[in-house]
C-alpha cells in the first residue's frame, strides 16, 4: 500500500510541477491587485485566476510585495496559486465575499460560506509558496462564542456548530493531482485545509498556525481528510484548537448515505502543537476509514496523542491502520480510544420547536439531517487491526484512556515497543483480542492499567 501510494503521488507532483514550468505566469497586479492591506482585490485575483485558465493553464502570481484583501477564490483546472515570501492573501471579514456552496461540512452536506482558497471539482492544480494565507478568523470566532452562548441556553449545543457558518481557509473538493506546498496558513475562520471527496492529493510542508497568539480559534482543525484517497501528507507543523491531523468520512444518516470511505492515506514526518490530537480517526467515522500509515510525527503539549472517536449512530468500521516511530510530550492522554464521543443527542427542546411553528417556518434542513435517527444495526461504530509501535510518550496526564462499545468491542490491536511516563496508567474497558509486547507504563501514582469487560489481551501481564 505504502510504496503504491508514494509512487503514484510522486508522479503525479512531476506531471503538475512539469506543467508548471511549461505554462506561463499571470500577474494579478496586471489586474489592479493591489497590496495595500486595505483594497479589496477579490475580482482582480478571479479575473486573473479566469483569464490563466482561459489560456490553457499557468500561475497565478503577485509581483509585489504586501497583503492583498480578498473574499473567496475559486482555481481552476491546470492554474497553479503561487503565493511568494513576503506575500499575503489576507480574508476580508465580510460574510458576504464568501457564497454559499453546496459542500460537505463536518460530516453532512449542507449549503456553507466557500472557502477563502478552493481547489474545486478541478484536476491538475498547485496551491504553493514561501508566503502567507490568512483567514482574518477572529470575527468568526466571536461569532461563534456570542452563538454558542445563546444556543446553550436553548439546549441546542448539537447544531450551533453548522448554524454558525464560518469559512474555511483552504477547500479541496471532488478534486485530483492536487499540490498544497510550502505556505504558512494563519487564523482561519473554520478549519484550516478540508480535503474532501478528492484523491491523489499531496501536501507538504505547511505551516499552519490557527491561534492567534494567546487566543485560540474554536474547531480549527488543522488538516482534515475527509472521504478521499491516495493522499500524501509530510513535513507539516500545526498549531492550532482541534484536532491536528484528522480522518474523516460522513456523520451519521448523511454519512451513511454517502458511503465514501476515506482510505490509502500516509501522513508523515510532521509536528503537532496546541491541538487536540496529533492523529485523530473520526468522529465522523460513517463511510469507513483503512488502510492509513501514520509514522514519524512528534507531539508537543497537545491535548492527545493517538485519538480514535465516534458514537453509537455514527456506524463505520475504522481499520487496518498502521501507526509507528511517535514521540509525545506533555499531552493529556497518549492512547485514546472513544466510542462514545458525545452521544447524539440531536432533538429540538419542545419550547424551541413550538417558538419556530408559531413563526411559520419549518426546522432547518441541516437540522433534519443532524437529527434523522439511525437504526442501531447500522449505528455501532468498530474500530478494529490497529497497530501501535515504537511510541515514546514523556509526561503524559494518562497512558491508556480506551471505551469501546459493550455490542463492538475495541478489538485486534497490537502495541508493541511502547514506553509512556505518565500520572496514572489509565484504563481499557470493552476491548477484546489486544496484544502487549514490549510496552511499558511508568505511572507516577503507582497504578496499572484497569481492564473492565475485556477478554484475551495477551501479554498486559507484563506491561509494567
Amino acid at each position: 500500500m505504502v510504496n503504491r501510494i508514494i509512487l503514484q503521488i510522486c508522479v503525479m507532483c512531476i506531471a503538475l510541477q512539469g506543467t508548471a514550468a511549461l505554462a506561463a505566469d499571470f500577474n494579478a497586479c496586471d489586474n489592479s491587485a493591489v497590496p495595500d492591506a486595505n483594497t479589496v482585490c477579490t475580482q482582480a485575483i478571479q479575473k486573473t485566476i479566469d483569464d490563466c485558465a482561459k489560456s490553457g493553464g499557468g500561475t497565478v502570481m503577485f509581483s509585489k510585495p504586501g497583503t492583498y484583501m480578498t473574499g473567496s477564490l475559486f482555481l481552476k483546472s491546470h492554474v497553479n496559486l503561487r503565493v511568494d515570501k513576503d506575500v499575503v492573501l489576507k480574508g476580508v471579514q465580510d460574510e458576504s465575499a464568501y457564497p454559499d456552496v453546496y459542500t460537505r461540512v463536518a460530516g453532512i452536506e449542507t449549503m456553507w460560506p466557500a472557502a477563502l482558497i478552493n481547489a474545486h471539482e478541478l484536476s491538475d492544480c498547485r496551491i504553493y509558496g514561501a508566503g502567507t494565507i490568512n483567514g482574518s478568523g477572529s470575527m468568526w470566532w466571536d461569532k461563534y462564542w456570542t452563538m454558542r452562548r445563546e444556543y446553550d441556553a436553548k439546549g441546542l449545543r448539537w447544531v450551533v456548530d453548522y448554524d454558525c457558518k464560518r469559512p474555511r481557509l483552504i477547500l479541496v473538493y471532488k478534486a485530483k493531482d492536487v499540490l498544497l506546498e510550502g505556505l504558512t496558513l494563519e487564523e482561519p475562520g473554520f478549519w484550516t485545509v478540508h480535503i474532501c471527496y478528492s484523491h491523489d492529493v499531496k501536501v507538504d510542508g505547511l505551516t499552519i498556525r490557527a491561534n492567534l497568539d494567546e487566543r485560540v480559534g474554536p474547531s480549527s482543525d488543522g488538516i482534515d481528510i475527509d472521504s478521499s484517497n491516495d493522499i500524501l501528507v509530510q513535513n507539516c507543523d500545526i498549531d492550532c484548537n482541534d484536532d491536528n491531523f484528522c480522518l474523516k468520512a460522513g456523520r451519521d444518516a448523511d454519512g451513511l448515505r454517502v458511503n465514501r470511505p476515506t482510505h490509502d492515506i500516509i501522513i508523515r514526518d510532521c509536528i503537532a502543537r496546541r491541538g487536540h490530537g496529533l492523529i485523530t480517526f473520526g468522529s465522523e467515522t460513517s463511510g469507513g476509514i483503512y488502510d492509513v500509515e501514520v509514522y514519524n510525527l512528534k507531539a508537543y503539549g497537545t491535548y492527545t496523542g493517538i485519538r480514535f472517536k465516534s458514537t453509537q449512530g455514527r456506524g463505520g468500521t475504522v481499520r487496518d491502520c498502521n501507526i509507528h516511530d511517535l514521540d509525545m510530550a506533555n499531552v493529556r492522554d497518549a492512547i485514546n480510544v472513544d466510542y462514545d464521543w458525545y452521544p447524539a443527542y440531536n432533538t429540538v427542546p419542545e419550547k424551541v420547536r413550538k417558538e419556530i411553528e408559531a413563526q411559520g417556518k419549518e426546522l432547518p434542513a441541516h437540522w433534519k439531517a443532524l437529527m434523522q435517527q439511525v437504526p442501531e444495526d447500522k449505528g455501532t461504530p468498530y474500530i478494529r487491526d490497529i497497530r501501535i509501535a515504537n511510541i515514546e510518550a514523556v509526561d503524559s496526564e494518562t497512558a491508556f484512556k480506551v471505551t469501546g462499545g459493550k455490542k463492538q468491542r475495541a478489538a485486534d490491536f497490537l502495541l508493541e515497543n511502547i514506553n509512556i511516563t505518565a500520572t496514572k496508567a489509565g484504563s481499557i474497558t470493552n476491548a477484546e483480542n489486544w496484544v502487549f509486547k514490549n510496552v511499558k507504563v511508568e505511572a507516577k501514582d503507582g497504578s496499572a492499567i484497569k481492564l473492565e469487560n475485556c477478554s484475551n489481551m495477551t501479554g498486559l501481564e507484563g506491561v509494567q
